[in-house]
């Protein structure tokens, strides 16, 4: 299913002196750590599937996953940086080729999406291949993307050349959450832990709304009104919350996976 992006032109230097190192080394190991935590809770798909971030202090340069490496392997070196044409201007070896075109379109077209998180995690996937809006936000989760989201009805096939990713970036608007219908699921984000938090929570509202409709009986909505009040209860402390999130997972990972730092 993933295919390889062709071998990258001549890289250019990358030179400690453009870059803050300390922020740099601390996006690797967030990073990394979202990878790892994705990996323990199903959230991956073999060696498919991209998490990426913009360098810090640069804005034509991202962190992304190299192609063959499962979630669970992911380390803070091993990241690639990437410019958006094709060039790995650090590491070994190669994005896979829908993770180049998807993302660095992504980081190219839409400024605000510093971290662009896509996966084909399986509960947000089943609700993205089915005909209507795939949350109908009848649970408290759920409520945390209320007016957050957008559906791409265009699936165009694998994302293998600018063009479909620049639809892909187009279509999302001013949503932090694309459901890719016959797809998987884009998430965008200021930041490394506000993307984790919201990709955590995405599936969490879709596994308990999938589960609620296996039932068989209807579901119950939360009425509009109700739903914007709680979602902006909720936004409140976000980013905040995101943060706390991603350093509880560093934790854990710390004690029972430390390689992820290295």
């Amino acid at each position: 299913m993933a295919h390889a992006l062709g071998a990258p032109g001549a890289p250019a230097v990358l030179r400690n002196t453009e870059l803050d190192a300390d922020a740099v080394r601390q996006a690797r190991i967030d990073l990394a750590a979202c990878f790892r935590m994705a990996s323990r809770l199903g959230l991956h798909e073999g060696i498919c599937n991209h998490f990426s971030f913009v360098v810090p202090g640069r804005d034509d340069l991202f962190l992304v996953n190299p192609y063959g490496w499962a979630f669970s392997e992911i380390t803070a070196s091993r990241l690639l940086v990437c410019d958006f044409n094709g060039n790995v201007i650090a590491g070994d070896g190669v994005p896979e080729a829908t993770a180049f075109f998807i993302h660095a379109r992504m980081h190219k077209n839409v400024a605000r999406a510093k971290a662009a998180f896509h996966t084909h995690m399986p509960n947000a996937t089943a609700l993205a291949m089915l005909e209507g809006p795939p949350l109908v936000w009848a649970g408290q989760s759920a409520l945390k993307f209320y007016g957050r989201t957008v559906v791409d009805e265009e699936y165009g096939g694998l994302a293998l050349d600018e063009k479909e990713g620049d639809r892909i970036a187009a279509s999302i608007g001013d949503a932090d959450i694309v459901f890719m219908k016959n797809h998987g699921v884009m998430v965008v984000g200021p930041s490394i832990a506000e993307a984790w938090d919201d990709l955590y929570y995405l599936e969490r509202a879709a596994e308990v709304q999938r589960m609620a409709m296996a039932t068989g009986r209807a579901l119950k909505p939360v009425p509009a009104e109700l739903a914007a009040k709680t979602y902006a209860q909720m936004r409140e402390g976000d980013r905040d919350s995101a943060r706390l999130h991603l350093e509880s997972i560093k934790r854990i990972l710390a004690r029972e996976e430390p390689d992820f730092m290295h």
